[in-house]
């Protein structure tokens, strides 16, 4: 162990022997713990017989417990920083006491394990050579449908969480915004005793959790699998369509931000294909 130093170290995400053996000396050796529920926390310490003393640091204390936590690490203690399940800061606390560790020349290091998204990109049969770590969708439909509009045309596979009171809600806005027939892998209780993979059109998917209502309880990774060059390519028909019309009455700036409203593509794309509209030559 290394005085001084922030580890972030990967927990499992279910199985409780996934967890490396490196991960367990350096839980036991650290002078703290930083856990995002230590109560959480206890199982997996008292499992692998560790001692160590915990404290909580979660999404709605860190901003303020980092400053005491580097006069720790600057004091010459090890701190080890673990979430709830996986690998810290992949939608998990952290980012700000790693961020500042990292700005105060505090030593931090990576105890790798664990992280759902990639568990679940290798069992989905979806493309993983080229990926989007999308996280959790915003809770509100309104804001929820307005970022998969915004991916619709990523050609990229898509990798969310979701949990598991809207997580029907969620498929049905994703049928509404990729199409009933995107193919996607629906990835459950993963590493647990109810671990459940499965793959088919997100219409399907919805239709299935509809139906069986124990299948939507547990926690969810869904994989969207990208758009093809033929939605794409709709996508592109539309935005200029949108644009053209918008740019006849408004200023560039006004018709790009409307038109990524109506349309679901990003505002940079748009606004780079305004210019190339404008210079263009009227049609006669």
């Amino acid at each position: 162990m290394s005085v001084g130093t922030l580890y972030v170290v990967a927990t499992p995400i279910g199985n409780l022997e996934d967890f490396s053996a490196r991960g367990a000396r350096v839980l036991a050796q650290a002078d703290l713990i930083a856990a995002e529920d230590t109560r959480h926390s206890a199982k997996l310490l008292q499992h692998y017989g560790i001692h160590t003393k915990v404290v909580s640091i979660h999404d709605h204390n860190e901003r303020a417990k980092t400053p005491q936590l580097l006069e720790i690490l600057r004091a010459g203690k090890s701190i080890a920083l673990v979430s709830d399940a996986g690998t810290p800061l992949l939608s998990d606390p952290g980012f700000h006491l790693v961020r500042a560790a990292r700005g105060a020349n505090i030593a931090v290091v990576p105890i790798p394990g664990p992280c759902a998204a990639i568990t679940a990109l290798s069992v989905a049969g979806l493309p993983t050579d080229r990926f989007v770590f999308e996280g959790f969708p915003p809770p509100r439909a309104t804001a929820r449908c307005a970022a998969f509009a915004a991916l619709r045309s990523e050609p990229r596979t898509i990798v969310f969480y979701e949990s598991s009171h809207r997580i029907v809600d969620s498929l049905a806005d994703m049928v509404a915004e990729f199409g009933s027939g995107r193919p996607a892998t629906l990835a459950r209780e993963l590493t647990k005793r109810f671990e459940t993979i499965r793959d088919a059109t997100l219409a399907e998917l919805h239709a299935y959790l509809v139906e069986h209502e124990i299948e939507r309880l547990g926690e969810f990774v869904v994989l969207v699998h990208g758009a093809a060059d033929s939605d794409r390519a709709d996508v592109d028909v539309e935005g200029d369509r949108v644009l053209r019309v918008l740019l006849e009455e408004l200023p560039l700036k006004v018709a790009v931000k409307l038109a990524a409203r109506l349309t679901g593509t990003h505002k940079n794309a748009l606004y780079d294909r305004a210019l190339v509209l404008k210079a263009a030559p009227p049609k006669t």
